[in-house]
């Protein structure tokens, strides 16, 4: 819309002070003469705009001149007032709902084309955990917890630093004291909570340590065939080019994974409904634990 265009280009000139016409033309993939016109019109709204030709010269905002720029379209709007909608579907205190309000969000904006909910079927823990752990954070205090992983459970200590939405989860991220490193732990696993009186220093971040999962690699190579029935399951994790449709209908993959144990999860996931043709060693796993199920139920 040539409004949205008119404020994009009142925008660059607060930031960038002197462009050229070829600039704003290039950035906005307009012509020279469009410009020209909405310089004319950005004018005739009151704002003085300069225009000089030659060397030095091009279009800037009169000296002394600001202008409040702090204003949103409606597609903008929606997608900022979403976003706080998205806060309070995690957090209790409503503060999404009240940053809303100061920006005259209104129904008929909210209620637009798109809607995010972070939350889960355990919302009201959840909610605290985020609260007590931001809590934490904004107190530079450590937190304990028990934790529940594939090996057992155990207590952790942890300096925490940020709460993370990643991979479809929550996670807190922070200094293990027992690794000492910096650690995810996913909140679901997360249980007696508790913020410590104990203080600390926050400590710089590696930059690799911010890419969260790089550690991560998907080179363990497994080679399937799924029925049918399950198409819509590989589509939903890994897209509608993840597999090859065999003659009888069946579906090929090979894939990778990020351990032999993930992917026996994954695959005993389907049950029947899927085969493992290789590695040969993935093939005996899922023998084994095939027969170890069959055993629970011969007594």
């Amino acid at each position: 819309m040539k409004i949205d265009r008119l404020l994009g280009i009142v925008t660059v000139l607060q930031q960038k002070g002197r462009v050229t016409a070829p600039f704003l033309a290039e950035k906005f993939e307009v012509s020279r003469r469009t410009i020209a016109r909405d310089i004319e019109d950005i004018c005739r709204a009151g704002i003085p705009v300069v225009t000089a030709q030659g060397a030095g010269g091009g279009i800037w905002l009169m000296d002394g001149f600001a202008l409040d720029t702090t204003v949103f379209t409606r597609d903008e709007l929606a997608a900022i007032l979403a976003g706080l909608q998205s806060v309070d579907s995690v957090s209790r205190d409503g503060s999404g709902r009240r940053a809303a309000e100061k920006l005259g969000g209104d129904a008929a904006v909210t209620s637009q084309t798109m809607r995010i909910d972070l939350s889960s079927f355990y919302k009201d823990d959840l909610a605290a955990k985020i609260e007590a752990i931001r809590a934490a954070i904004d107190g530079t205090r450590r937190i304990s917890f028990r934790y529940f992983y594939e090996k057992g459970e155990a207590d952790k200590v942890l300096e925490p630093y940020s709460v993370v939405f990643h991979w479809s989860d929550w996670y807190v991220f922070g200094w293990s004291r027992e690794r000492e490193d910096f650690r995810l732990f996913k909140l679901r696993r997360l249980w007696d909570l508790r913020v410590l009186d104990e203080t600390f220093t926050p400590r710089p971040v590696p930059e690799e340590k911010t890419r969260l999962g790089s550690h991560m690699t998907d080179d363990y190579m497994v080679e399937a065939v799924y029925e049918p029935s399950e198409k819509y399951r590989l589509v939903e994790e890994y897209g509608p080019a993840s597999f090859t449709v065999l003659p009888d209908g069946k579906l090929w993959t090979r894939w990778g994974f990020t351990t032999a144990g993930r992917a026996a999860r994954w695959l005993l996931g389907f049950g029947d409904k899927v085969r493992v043709l290789s590695p040969p060693e993935m093939v005996e796993r899922m023998k084994k634990e095939i027969e170890k199920m069959k055993k629970l139920y011969e007594t």
